[in-house]
């Protein structure tokens, strides 16, 4: 399954084999899900990336019942220009584990609830990685966290998407300045 978007939140390219993929000359975020049950809390984040001004691509691929398609998805991926991954799984939580182990583009874990204490399974698996294939973690769930992180990456090589994010945490001060709490996840 795929589902891309353009910076805007318009309907992106399909990015299926042989359709018309995103230049490599820009930067996107690769978004990965591990199974169709994280894409409703990762697609009421992913909003926040339209906002800040960065491409992106939405896939569900599972590091155990699709781990060759995983494999092709990641190297074309970074050939076409993913900088950075966000990977969304529950449970034992390989996919973030596994897209590491395959390329040296920076790999953000997002830990799903459900299973053992409600995602304290997932946030293990996702946050004990051995030496030498990192993967930063997020909170359990916290997919505005996780894409916010991959922003602030590309945001250190692109001053455009810096300053979005300036902006954005300046709106948040506002917005906390004013009593409006924001949500924790």
């Amino acid at each position: 399954m795929t589902r891309a978007r353009a910076a805007d939140g318009r309907p992106g390219p399909t990015n299926e084999p042989g359709t018309n993929p995103p230049s490599s000359a820009v930067p996107f975020v690769a978004v990965i899900c591990g199974s169709t049950s994280d894409l409703p809390r990762m697609e009421e984040a992913l909003p926040l990336l339209a906002e800040l001004g960065v491409r992106h691509e939405l896939r569900v691929l599972s590091a155990h019942r699709s781990p060759a398609l995983l494999e092709r998805y990641v190297t074309e991926a970074a050939e076409r220009g993913a900088r950075v991954f966000v990977c969304a799984a529950g449970l034992a939580a390989h996919l973030a584990g596994a897209v590491a182990a395959r390329t040296a583009r920076p790999v953000i874990g997002l830990p799903m609830p459900g299973g053992v204490a409600d995602g304290l399974d997932a946030l293990l698996s996702t946050v004990q990685m051995p030496a030498g294939v990192p993967v930063a973690t997020v909170g359990v769930g916290n997919a505005r966290n996780a894409l916010l992180l991959a922003a602030q990456i590309l945001g250190v090589a692109d001053p455009v998407i810096a300053a979005r994010i300036g902006e954005h945490r300046a709106a948040q001060l506002r917005r906390v300045e004013a009593g409006q709490v924001p949500d924790q996840s």
